[in-house]
């Protein structure tokens, strides 16, 4: 089994066939899906789509993207969200120097408003990071010193300082379809880096569809890419890679349960 920890199902690339991505993620082996929240605003929908299929589960939470414009969700207000059987996280939240669609004060501010969440309800926080290293590492450093809460860098494509700081303070580092494709033997070299039991694997559908489906939407079923490159490159077996990081997903998704079928 593996589980697909970060994809977007309420994008409108699945609109019209939402039913059947689910279900050929499940016919590959995918025995879950976290899809996460963007917009809390849009939560409701994010909810319903979690609500409507036992395999999938959701977050709550604000992309930096759009920190600006939800500013005034509050951490009461994400902890009470929270408590909805189907949430599993929190986020995804965090820095995007990249693009900048948001001023950066946003972006911090929101963060730290979603690690409060993440401290209070011990849901992880979904991290995103782009750009923005050294300052995501001292945000991280800065919070915990106030008290420890679950992370997850996810969609890994940062230098392999911060995957350092961020498994020096608890956190898991999750790949995507970044890591299969050609040009990325310095993330392929930071994977082997960090500690199996804080490996996961996502798809970030529908964005960054691993080879050999790279330049195609993607989908929760193209986990299976990923973790067999990921299995390549630190030396395991795919079964070997597939119990390793569900077992990981369970340890840190506390809220999420397996299916009756799956041990561990």
């Amino acid at each position: 089994m593996l589980v697909d920890s970060h994809c977007h199902l309420d994008f409108p690339d699945f609109e019209a066939e939402r039913a059947d991505v689910i279900a050929r993620a499940v016919a590959a082996g995918v025995g879950r899906m976290v899809t996460i929240s963007t917009r809390v605003r849009r939560f409701p929908d994010i909810l319903k789509i979690a609500e409507s299929f036992d395999e999938v589960y959701c977050s709550v939470g604000t992309h930096p993207h759009n920190a600006h414009e939800e500013l005034d969700i509050t951490a009461d207000q994400l902890v009470a969200l929270a408590e909805h059987p189907k949430v599993v996280a929190i986020g995804e939240a965090g820095l995007d120097y990249f693009y900048d669609h948001a001023p950066r004060e946003a972006q911090a501010q929101g963060l730290r408003t979603h690690i409060e969440a993440a401290r209070r309800t011990g849901l992880p926080l979904v991290i995103h990071a782009r750009n923005a290293d050294d300052d995501m590492a001292d945000i991280l450093e800065d919070e915990t010193g106030k008290g420890p809460f679950p992370f997850i860098l996810h969609c890994f494509s940062s230098g392999a300082e911060l995957a350092r700081r961020g498994v020096a303070l608890g956190g898991y580092v999750s790949f995507s379809g970044i890591l299969t494709f050609k040009n990325s033997s310095e993330l392929r070299g930071i994977a082997k880096t960090v500690p199996t039991d804080r490996l996961l694997v996502e798809t970030d559908a529908p964005y960054l569809a691993p080879m050999p489906h790279r330049g195609k939407r993607n989908e929760p079923a193209f986990v299976a890419n990923t973790a067999q490159v990921l299995a390549e490159t630190i030396g395991l077996g795919a079964d070997e890679i597939a119990r390793i990081t569900t077992d990981n997903v369970f340890r840190l998704f506390k809220k999420m349960p397996r299916p009756a079928d799956v041990d561990g």
